[in-house]
């Protein structure tokens, strides 16, 4: 048996995705699904917080800052 590894997504209806090689046969395969540690988790804490304050993050009434608010990083002191 050949191992391969793939890096995939689960979207939010529990489908897995992956793109694999193209010189792959169509057919069944044998998967085994590695959970990221809990510290590397930041990135599946922040889409969760980006899914959840959607609506107050898409509200212009919280816009409090516009792009003529301060200064560029880079802008002489």
């Amino acid at each position: 048996m050949k191992a391969l590894e793939l890096v995939g997504d689960i979207d939010d209806r529990h489908r897995l995705q992956a793109q694999v090689p193209s010189d792959l046969p169509a057919g069944p395969v044998r998967l085994f699904v590695l959970l990221p540690e809990e510290d590397h988790a930041g990135i599946a804490w922040t889409q969760g917080i980006a899914k959840e304050w959607s609506a107050e993050l898409a509200d212009p009434r919280e816009d409090l800052y516009t792009l003529n608010d301060g200064l560029p990083a880079n802008a002489p002191r």
